[in-house]
């Protein structure tokens, strides 16, 4: 596993084949970290499917409303948390492969639970969508996540926790 140099700004996700080390960048986008944090603390990512699996573009998860059991898993990638939608954090950060963002609507100030983690470099995202973390650790487990829109047996988020509390 990778070192981890701030354990407060670092996400510990379990994947059914091992666990994904994930740096927040709070100094880029403050809100959508402190917003995974939160999340994670509640426990509210764990169990949660990877509903959006594209080869060669990307891995999507973070619905808390209908992604887990006990919520309708057919509007997975539909929903959010109780909480109120993020305004937009661009910078300058490309989206590389390994990198996290924010999923969101058609408007740019729409994301709230919703996540992906780039299966490869998708710059023609860069601007467009909110980088906030990297995997640091574990980008082979990301790489083993089930494809499908949605995945036929989607793989899911065992824990999601802050390595801080780990």
């Amino acid at each position: 596993m990778a070192e981890i140099k701030d354990p407060e700004n670092t996400i510990l996700m379990e994947l059914k084949t091992g666990t994904v080390v994930i740096e927040l960048l709070p100094a880029v986008a403050p809100k959508h970290v402190e917003r995974m944090k939160e999340l994670a603390r509640e426990g509210a990512y764990d169990g949660v499917i990877f509903h959006r699996v594209i080869e060669g573009f990307m891995a999507q998860s973070g619905d808390v409303e209908h992604g887990k059991e006990g919520g309708n898993i057919r509007r997975a990638g539909t929903g959010g948390s109780d909480k109120p939608d993020l305004p937009a954090e661009f910078s300058k950060l490309p989206h590389d492969r390994g990198t996290l963002g924010a999923a969101r609507s058609s408007n740019p100030n729409s994301a709230n639970s919703q996540f992906f983690i780039n299966f490869t470099d998708n710059h023609f995202l860069n601007g467009q969508y909110t980088v906030y973390g990297r995997v640091i650790s574990g980008m082979e487990h990301v790489d083993r996540i089930t494809r499908g829109e949605p995945p036929a047996n989607p793989d899911k988020m065992i824990s999601v926790k802050v390595a801080a509390d780990a």
